[in-house]
């Protein structure tokens, strides 16, 4: 690479960022918005080599645009794009706002069963939360809280995480 081309790179790295947005307008002949200054540095440093060097191949370029060409950029569906011979059907919105169950937890109904300090802590799986002692809890680290009176983990406090040394105990099921 040419002297002069890096000797002007190398007193861009110590320019202000006014200075910069100058040199771009000047390389680029359009107005910036950016003004995150080692960002428009290495843009111009890029257009000072490539206006020096000679800028990508033909080669290059056609395959850059094959590629942009085979990219997918939507990537969510539009509102009315599901049609049945010709008719629109209408989709439905998830709830989004709804958090998925943790797949260590057992399904609704299950019993979880704890040994602590000499009794037997029985809690039963609800849809939405807990069940300990007639009483509903939002989360089992509640239910440990309650239990306990110190902060748990729920999921620890009664062996529902699964250690790669050790297999999960299946929970006792609720008959009803």
């Amino acid at each position: 690479m040419d002297n002069a081309v890096l000797m002007e790179i190398e007193s861009l790295r110590r320019a202000t960022l006014a200075a910069l947005r100058e040199k771009y307008r000047e390389v680029f002949q359009e107005e910036t918005r950016v003004r995150h200054r080692e960002h428009l540095f290495r843009r111009i440093a890029w257009r000072l080599q490539a206006l020096a060097e000679g800028d990508l191949s033909e080669r290059a370029r056609g395959q850059a645009y094959r590629i942009a060409q085979d990219a997918d950029l939507r990537t969510v569906a539009p509102r009315d794009f599901f049609t049945v011979d010709g008719e629109r059907v209408r989709t439905t919105q998830g709830d989004r706002n709804r958090r998925e169950q943790d797949s260590r937890l057992p399904l609704p109904g299950a019993l979880l069963s704890r040994k602590w300090k000499g009794r037997t802590i029985l809690v039963e799986v609800l849809a939405k939360g807990f069940r300990y002692e007639n009483r509903p809890y939002p989360s089992l680290s509640a239910v440990a809280v309650a239990v306990t009176g110190t902060r748990w983990n729920g999921l620890a406090f009664f062996g529902l995480t699964r250690p790669a040394s050790r297999e999960r105990k299946e929970p006792q099921r609720a008959e009803k």
